[in-house]
């Protein structure tokens, strides 16, 4: 009898805990893109993205949008292909200065779902620091966003190919 009572209180117990479990909001920073010609949030910077619209840029996160404005004499701004995915396009854009890349900038990544741009936020930031190390197309891919990665050096080499 004591076994029944301390197997029913250990299963009221774990359902009350199961119950009660509330799952935490990710804090990566989020980049939204905005489909107006306007509207900017007080607390992010924004740039405009191709596409018409403006993309707000969380600070510290990886450039995203256009960064070829406003650029100081011997830079040239150079995009990328739009190279798709099934989870949807990625196309870079390349600063360069003396044929040395300066700046690489995400114009359009996925972002689908929450999950797109949780890998995006995770594996752009490597690739645009390995691109900056190797100042050519020949890095390596990160794991866990492989066809993310794979597109990513398509739309770079791309870049790099115009150029030459």
């Amino acid at each position: 009898m004591r076994r029944v009572i301390l197997a029913v209180a250990g299963t009221i117990a774990g359902l009350v805990a199961l119950l009660s479990f509330k799952s935490h909001v990710p804090s990566a920073p989020v980049a939204a893109t905005t489909g107006g010609s306007g509207g900017t949030s007080s607390s992010t910077a924004s740039s405009s993205s191709s596409g018409g619209g403006q993309t707000e840029v969380v600070p510290g996160a990886f450039p995203q949008g256009s960064i070829a404005k406003n650029l100081p004499a011997g830079e040239t701004a150079v995009n990328g292909k739009v190279a798709s995915t099934s989870y949807g396009p990625v196309q870079i854009q390349l600063i360069k200065r003396a044929s040395k890349i300066v700046k690489v900038a995400v114009l359009v990544q996925p972002t689908n779902t929450l999950h797109d741009v949780q890998i995006g936020e995770f594996a752009f930031p490597k690739l645009i620091s390995e691109t900056l190390a190797a100042q050519n197309g020949k890095i390596d891919a990160v794991s866990g966003a492989t066809y993310t990665s794979a597109v990513y050096i398509q739309s770079l080499q791309s870049a790099l190919d115009k150029r030459s």
